[in-house]
């Protein structure tokens, strides 16, 4: 029986699942609205699906090619809602079930980097439950300053630089607002940097550049002063440095599609990773579609190779899939117009 080929003219139909109800919900639907409405502009027939208001299983999904993933936070990133594309066979753009649970739990994604000696600041998982006695000999050990942020959450939401022990008991009350366990996490002293992924293919680094003490939910979404520097004056080799680190953070994990790779390098140029993001920002202030802009890819491009790439997964398998990486693609992308 002879598969069936999608090919680069046909129109794909798309859901593009945004919104939910997690703490992200208003930047998730910022994303969801510009990944539609983008891959509307390109011919696409698309359905925008928020969990929120409307039930997954209410979704006529054979009619459907894939999915685009623009969830953040619970249900979105920790692999539930992959979970059940998985059992339904439905392609889905970015990482899955495993990569995405094990990635937005941040003590989990640094075990991970530590058994695979990915640089990563040193850390003590916390839980609500902990006296402030506890959390001072915690961060006694650790040595100050730290930075306490939710075990499972994103938009750094939670998240406070803490100078000293008079600081705990607020930094811990915002952290455990998003979920009932947290990190204290020694601070790299030094410049905040970002990498961009697609399956394999790094995206051009970004150095950021806050006005603020620190890279915060203002920062990222609000703040029009947050600088991002595309073209960093650092060597080659320091360039490379940083993007094998974050590669290799992304590996550890097993992220496929669009990954974010977030990371701070210290004075003597070592990088250290901070996290892996699966299900990275769509928005006007979003660093993956500036990546992706340098790289040559328009916001609506790099869209619709989330989109075909999933796609042709479901078509060939994952290991025939990577075999081919170095073969013309099948589902060559679209030209708008």
């Amino acid at each position: 029986m002879t598969k069936h080929v999608i090919h680069s003219l046909d129109p794909l139909r798309i859901v593009v699942l945004y919104g939910g109800d997690s703490a992200e919900r208003e930047i998730s639907l910022q994303s969801g609205t510009a990944v539609a409405t983008a891959l509307s502009d390109r011919g696409h027939r698309v359905l925008s699906v928020d969990p929120a208001e409307t039930p997954l299983e209410s979704v006529d999904w054979p009619r459907y090619d894939a999915a685009f993933i623009a969830l953040h936070g619970q249900f979105g990133e920790d692999g539930c809602v992959q979970n059940i594309l998985q059992a339904w066979g439905v392609p889905f753009t970015g990482s899955d079930a495993t990569a995405s649970r094990m990635a937005f739990s941040k003590s989990a994604s640094k075990e991970r980097f530590i058994a695979c000696d990915v640089p990563t600041p040193a850390y003590r998982l916390i839980h609500v439950s902990d006296s402030y006695r506890q959390l001072c000999e915690t961060a006694q050990q650790l040595g100050y300053p730290l930075v306490m942020k939710p075990d499972a959450s994103g938009s750094s939401l939670g998240v406070t630089f803490v100078d000293g022990p008079d600081q705990l008991r607020r930094a811990a009350e915002d952290c455990f607002e998003h979920g009932p366990f947290g990190l204290l996490e020694r601070v790299v002293d030094g410049t905040e940097w970002t990498l961009g992924l697609f399956d394999q293919e790094r995206l051009p680094l970004i150095r950021i550049e806050p006005q603020q003490t620190f890279y915060d939910y203002n920062a990222k979404y609000q703040d029009d002063r947050t600088g991002y520097c595309l073209d960093p004056d650092v060597s080659d080799s320091a360039r490379l440095r940083i993007e094998e680190t974050g590669a290799a953070a992304a590996r550890s994990v097993g992220t496929r599609g669009i990954a974010r790779v977030d990371l701070r390098v210290d004075e003597l140029g070592q990088p250290w990773v901070l996290e892996v993001n699966t299900v990275p920002g769509f928005t006007d202030h979003s660093l993956v579609p500036k990546a992706a802009e340098r790289h040559g890819w328009s916001f609506a491009e790099l869209c619709e190779r989330a989109v075909r790439s999933c796609v042709k997964r479901k078509l060939f398998g994952p290991h025939k899939s990577h075999d081919r990486a170095n073969e013309p693609s099948t589902l060559p992308i679209r030209q708008a117009g």
